[in-house]
């Protein structure tokens, strides 16, 4: 049996393992990008969303999604960085460039309801976006604004670990746009839409699943002593915990929408759910006294709704309209059950959480080079999925069971 390139291998038990240790496959994957060309003063897998195993974009894909790619990527280096005890500065100089790319090529016009606001999505080979970049299925003058929270709260950490001010400075004029746009939320409307024009706030899509960034940015500010964010903060809690975890009940038709290249107004996403129990579980009762309930409520959302069975291993798929386990999707499934695991002393969920990832892993070959998703016949594809929203989610992981990483 052949996954991504690797022969399949099982233990004792009939489950499948992973082709090489944890450790190994990151190492490998993490000196692959070490090589990535630079153009414009920026690796490729930062301005570039769609690249082969060589580098090379593939020439049908010119669109990009930024705010996803790169915020996620910080999030990732940051957390490798640390995991590698910060001895090698790369990893830090990578972020950097992230951030650096974000502020300076990818950002509205300073006009607006959302002003030098994140773009969720562009076009390759434009420094700076212009004014109407949107692709995949943003208009051209759309912004998402769940993903300028996803931007905000990362450019926040690399303030945390450079001191570098231009990065709090945009973490903060994002939480600002934010509040300055955010409605009441109810039983069919998020506080934000999952789409807007930025010129004149325009909504299309009454729902946008992923709010969990946005209430970390929010809480991070608030920690931060910038109580401005106190009551923004509280009310998108509030929402969340009063509309959003208990829309489950009834078909969690308020985690619809998240991905950039979808508009369904129903269509259901995994991530959403996935990333809001990691914060609960992260928070735990400093948020959220019931935490366990809730997080456990969304972990089982997801188990019913988009999981299905690959090579024996209980795998994840994004979304009601992609049934397909991409690296990003699979990996966070993974990573949050594990954590929820963890927090809940379940053994039979650590073993799923464990078969989930050592599948994914089978995507990195023995060069380094990640596959979007195990089913494509070569290296590369999306860069969220086969990199930049992969890495964090092995190192959320390995932070709660070290053992995971050293054998196969």
């Amino acid at each position: 049996m052949i996954i991504a390139g690797h022969n399949a291998r099982f233990d004792a038990q009939g489950e499948l393992v992973a082709w090489t240790s944890w450790r190994a496959a990151l190492e490998l994957e993490m000196q692959f990008y070490r090589r990535c060309p630079v153009e414009h003063g920026f690796p490729l897998f930062i301005s570039e969303s769609f690249l082969d195993g060589d580098w090379v974009p593939y020439p049908d894909r010119t669109d990009v999604i930024p705010a996803m790619q790169n915020g996620m990527g910080i999030i990732s280096y940051l957390k490798f960085h640390e995991f590698r005890g910060k001895q090698d500065p790369w990893f830090l100089h990578i972020a950097r460039l992230m951030g650096d790319y974000l502020i300076d090529v990818a950002l509205t016009p300073d006009v607006g309801a959302y002003p030098r606001f994140s773009r969720s999505t562009g076009r390759r080979a434009q420094f700076p976006q212009a004014a109407d970049c949107g692709s995949q299925a943003d208009r051209p003058f759309e912004i998402e604004p769940d993903k300028g929270g996803i931007v905000g709260y990362a450019l926040l950490l690399l303030f945390d670990a450079t001191g570098e001010p231009r990065y709090l400075a945009q973490a903060l004029h994002s939480a600002r746009t934010l509040a300055a746009n955010q409605q009441r939320g109810d039983s069919v409307h998020s506080p934000w839409p999952f789409r807007a024009d930025f010129r004149s706030g325009a909504p299309r899509g009454p729902v946008s699943g992923n709010m969990s960034y946005i209430l970390r940015l929010f809480d991070a500010l608030c920690t931060r002593e910038h109580r401005e964010f106190a009551r923004p903060r509280d009310e998108l809690w509030n929402w969340i915990k009063h509309y959003q975890i208990p829309s489950v009940g009834m078909g969690g038709a308020l985690f619809a929408q998240f991905f950039e290249d979808h508009e369904t107004p129903t269509n259901r996403s995994a991530w959403a759910p996935l990333n809001l129990a990691r914060h609960l579980l992260e928070r735990k009762e400093l948020m959220d006294p019931e935490w366990r309930e809730d997080a456990g409520t969304l972990v089982e959302f997801v188990r019913k709704n988009f999981t299905h069975d690959e090579y024996g291993v209980t795998v994840c798929h994004e979304q009601d309209e992609d049934l397909n386990a991409w690296g990003g999707i699979n990996s966070t499934y993974g990573a949050v059950l594990a954590l929820f695991a963890k927090a809940t002393d379940s053994n039979a969920l650590a073993r799923e959480a464990r078969q989930a990832l050592d599948f994914t892993l089978y995507s990195i070959d023995e060069h380094g080079r990640p596959r979007d998703m195990h089913k494509n016949a070569a290296p590369g594809g999306w860069q969220e999925d086969a990199h930049t929203d992969v890495i964090h989610n092995y190192v959320d992981t390995l932070n709660a069971f070290p053992r995971w990483g050293e054998e196969p």
